[in-house]
């Protein structure tokens, strides 16, 4: 069997990572398609060099635009790649225009597609990602959902039982495998003089927070109250578009400490250690629940509800002083709720079941 994996952004390489490495071991025949939908493969090589990951076979290096050409320009890209290689199975993972240019090619050659996350749902089509996520899972072939939520979802929208697989999510693979590894890189808390558990981090990049002035300027108030009250350091390694539009909205970013997008071993320091993570991404949402880490989630809904079910996280949307009502309640609270998303092994279980079929 050969076995194509596609991957497009960083979160895809991280979350594909235990993917990967389950195919080396196993010695199978596959390969990697890059391509380059947020940066180039160059730009992401450092990612596959700390994850140890063999380099991608083809890089496409599409970039960013608009979310019809983007996604025409992948469409092409991988058709090509497709067409030479013949392979038997496609693998994409989340919810990015990668996943759907990837799913919807391989269908239209009659090849199986696997959506690693299969079932997310956020039931707002206001997100390109809930376009993205809901037609790679009804062109899929194999849909490893992370959670029984996320099957129980995909069998409600007349899936058939048994192309669904309950896996656990990859991101518990990749935390607990690269968590050991993340101090020989140095420590970024002795860099920027921080201390364990003294500091907020916050995350902010999506399209419906960072190119909406008025959402965009209610987060950043709203940061601006958990200063005032807490007299902590709120870290923020800003996303390039984030830059970009704060410049152009005028919007201030007064006593935050902005710093450059981090890699996946500096990130993981940073969430471990941080007394609080306000994000709206959902890796960082999972990732946070998975750490044992209180979340404040910057979004007015999410795909990933398991972690308001559990008790790590809340929604605050863009409002500031809900962001500063979220905040008090998350460090009222324990942190010992379970983490919903597996063992770990969702890796071995993906690979597991494609060679069985």
């Amino acid at each position: 069997m050969k076995i194509a994996v596609v991957l497009g952004t960083r979160p895809e390489i991280i979350k594909m990572s235990p993917v990967i490495r389950e195919l080396e071991k196993r010695n199978a025949d596959y390969f990697i398609i890059h391509t380059g939908q947020h940066y180039s493969y160059n730009m992401d090589r450092v990612f596959f060099d700390q994850l140890k990951l063999p380099a991608a076979r083809y890089n496409l290096e599409v970039g960013s635009a608009s979310h019809a050409e983007q996604t025409a320009k992948i469409l092409i890209g991988i058709e090509k790649v497709l067409v030479s290689e013949k392979p038997d199975v496609i693998l994409v993972q989340g919810d990015t225009n990668t996943v759907l240019a990837g799913a919807l090619t391989a269908a239209k050659l009659h090849i199986k597609v696997g959506h690693v996350e299969a079932g997310l749902r956020s039931y707002d089509r206001q997100m390109p990602e809930e376009i993205n996520r809901v037609l790679t899972d009804h062109c899929s072939d194999f849909l490893f959902a992370p959670t029984k939520e996320a099957r129980n979802i995909l069998m409600g929208e007349g899936i058939a039982e048994n192309k669904i697989f309950v896996t656990g999510n990859s991101i518990v693979d990749a935390v607990y495998q690269n968590m050991e590894i993340t101090y020989s890189h140095g420590n970024i808390l002795t860099q920027l003089n921080l201390q364990p558990k003294n500091y907020f981090l916050v995350t902010i990049h999506r399209q419906e927070n960072v190119d909406n002035p008025s959402r965009f300027q209610g987060i950043l108030q709203g940061l601006q109250l958990l200063i005032t009250k807490y007299k902590l350091p709120i870290i923020y390694p800003i996303h390039p578009r984030a830059r970009k539009m704060m410049a152009e909205f005028k919007l201030h970013a007064d006593n935050l400490t902005l710093i450059e997008p981090v890699d996946y071993f500096t990130f993981l320091q940073f969430e471990k250690n941080a007394r609080l993570i306000l994000t709206d991404s959902g890796g960082v949402q999972e990732e946070s629940c998975i750490l044992g880490v209180p979340c404040v989630t910057l979004r007015d809904n999410t795909e990933r509800p398991e972690t308001l079910e559990v008790g790590a996280s809340l929604l605050a949307g863009a409002v500031p002083k809900k962001i500063l009502e979220c905040t008090e309640i998350m460090l009222g609270k324990s942190n010992n709720w379970q983490n919903p998303f597996g063992d770990g092994k969702a890796g071995e279980r993906i690979i597991e079941a494609i060679f069985i079929l």
